[in-house]
């Protein structure tokens, strides 16, 4: 698989919590030039990627990052802020203490609450997968799908363990109809996302592919 195509798949990330301007400007000069899907970026620097950029760039922040148990009011209100900021695209983190809890129902009803903000716009929902056992994974499918999110997503990147094929192949036997799987968390190679791609991934989040570009072209 070219680079180039595997580039139209990437949420090109810079998520550290000491990220400068500098840096995200040039991670979204990077995103324009190669064409990938979107930055995914912190909520902070929505509006100045936006006065900057204007519509050469999609914008995907995260909502509830990294630890997801935060009150889903204060989720809604990062969703609706970074929405009116100029993102089109959100990454939200599921409570894990809720799953753990036994309580799905609560889980998908934040959800979807997080979905109706979003309208046409896209919901990722992020399961932090090195937290749950095999069933906590197959009940989130079924939370994802009913709660109407457009996509799940492996991990944070910031748990102990990032994205697995074992787990896209769970994910692919147990989501419903349309929704899509994005992977991320210590994808770092050229063949790790021809892999996740290859394994049904739609979206690849990793700050690694356009280093990677560069390299194989040197």
């Amino acid at each position: 698989m070219e680079m180039t195509e595997i580039l139209k798949h990437v949420d090109h990330t810079l998520l550290k919590p000491y990220a400068q301007w500098e840096d995200i400007k040039k991670l979204c000069e990077e995103a324009i030039n190669y064409h990938t899907a979107s930055v995914c970026v912190p909520p902070c620097y929505i509006r100045q990627i936006k006065d900057t950029f204007g519509e050469r760039i999609n914008i995907c922040t995260v909502a509830g990052f990294p630890l997801g148990y935060c009150v889903t009011e204060a989720k809604i209100a990062e969703t609706k802020q970074a929405i009116a900021d100029g993102a089109s695209e959100i990454d939200m983190v599921i409570n894990v203490c809720d799953v753990k809890n036994g309580k799905l129902d609560q889980v998908k009803e934040e959800i979807a609450a997080l979905k109706k903000e979003c309208g046409d716009l896209i919901l990722k929902v992020i399961i932090e997968t090195c937290y749950l056992n095999k069933e906590e994974k197959i009940a989130l499918c079924k939370a994802v799908t009913d709660a109407g999110a457009d996509y799940i997503k492996t991990s944070t990147g910031f748990g102990t363990a990032g994205a697995s094929l074992e787990d896209i192949r769970l994910f692919q036997k147990h989501l419903g109809k349309g929704i899509k799987i994005k992977a991320a968390g210590g994808i770092r190679t050229k063949e790790d996302m021809e892999a996740y791609l290859q394994a049904g991934c739609d979206r690849i989040g990793t700050s690694s592919a356009i280093s990677l570009l560069s390299e194989n072209k040197e």
